[in-house]
C-alpha cells in the first residue's frame, strides 16, 4: 500500500524545493492537498510521479515541479479570481482555490468535469466550480480573471484567453517552440495591452482544442 504521506513529502522536498519554488504559500498547499484524491484510482499509485501523469482519454496532470514554477511565476494572491484551463480532474483546481479568492476549472470532456466536481467537493472545497467548455474559449461567463492558468502545451495562446483578463491580469501558459521544447510563457494585460515574457523551458503533452487551423495556399 501507498504511503501517500511520504509520496507527498518526498515530492516538495524532492521536485519542488530544489527547483527554486520558495512560495511559501504555494508550498503549503502542494504538501497539504492529497494529489491521489484527483486522479483514477489506476493512477493513485504513481499520483507523485516527477514527470507528467496519464489519467486516461489522451490527458496528464502537469509535472509537479512544471505546475509548481507556473503557479510560482503567475503569482496567485487570496483576493484574486482565476480561471484554470484544462482542469481535468480538480487537482490544478483545488490548489488555486487554496491560494486565490475563487477558481473556474474548465475542461472540455463532461466526465472530468465530474469527476473534478466530486473531488473538489470530497476535499471540502466550496470557492471552486468545474464546468465544460471548449479550452480554447476560455469561460466568459465569469471573466475577467485575474490569473488565467493553461494546464498543458499549446500552439499558441489564443485571444480568446487573453482577452478574459482583467486590467493587471496575468496568464501562464507552455507554448511550443520551433523543436519539441516548449517556453513557459507568462502573459501580462496592461493598459489594454498584453505582453509577454519567456520564464522557462518545458515539455508538458498538449492540451486538446487549441490546434491550429490548416492554411490553403492556392
Amino acid at each position: 500500500m501507498t504511503d501517500f504521506a511520504a509520496a507527498r513529502y518526498f515530492m516538495v522536498e524532492g521536485q519542488i524545493r530544489p527547483n527554486k519554488v520558495t512560495d511559501h504559500r504555494l508550498v503549503d498547499v502542494l504538501s497539504e492537498l492529497p494529489r491521489e484524491a484527483f486522479v483514477p484510482p489506476s493512477a493513485r499509485g504513481v499520483a507523485y510521479v516527477d514527470d507528467d501523469l496519464p489519467i486516461g482519454k489522451g490527458r496528464f496532470l502537469l509535472e509537479p515541479m512544471v505546475f509548481a514554477r507556473m503557479l510560482q511565476a503567475v503569482g496567485v494572491q487570496e483576493t484574486e479570481r482565476v480561471l484554470d484551463v484544462g482542469a481535468a480532474g480538480g487537482y490544478s483546481t483545488a490548489v488555486l482555490a487554496r491560494l486565490a479568492s475563487s477558481v473556474t476549472g474548465l475542461d472540455c470532456d463532461e466526465d472530468l468535469t465530474a469527476a473534478a466536481t466530486a473531488a473538489l467537493a470530497g476535499q471540502g472545497i466550496a470557492n471552486a466550480k468545474a464546468v465544460t467548455g471548449p479550452l480554447a474559449e476560455g469561460y466568459a461567463q465569469n471573466a475577467p480573471y485575474d490569473v488565467i492558468v493553461v494546464e498543458g502545451t499549446v500552439p499558441e495562446v489564443p485571444a480568446a484567453l487573453t482577452e478574459q483578463l482583467a486590467e493587471g491580469g496575468r496568464l501562464v501558459a507552455v507554448v511550443q517552440g520551433s523543436g519539441s521544447v516548449g517556453e513557459v510563457r507568462l502573459f501580462q494585460r496592461t493598459a489594454g495591452i498584453v505582453s509577454s515574457r519567456i520564464l522557462f523551458e518545458a515539455k508538458p503533452h498538449a492540451l486538446p482544442g487549441f490546434e491550429k487551423k490548416a492554411s490553403f495556399v492556392f
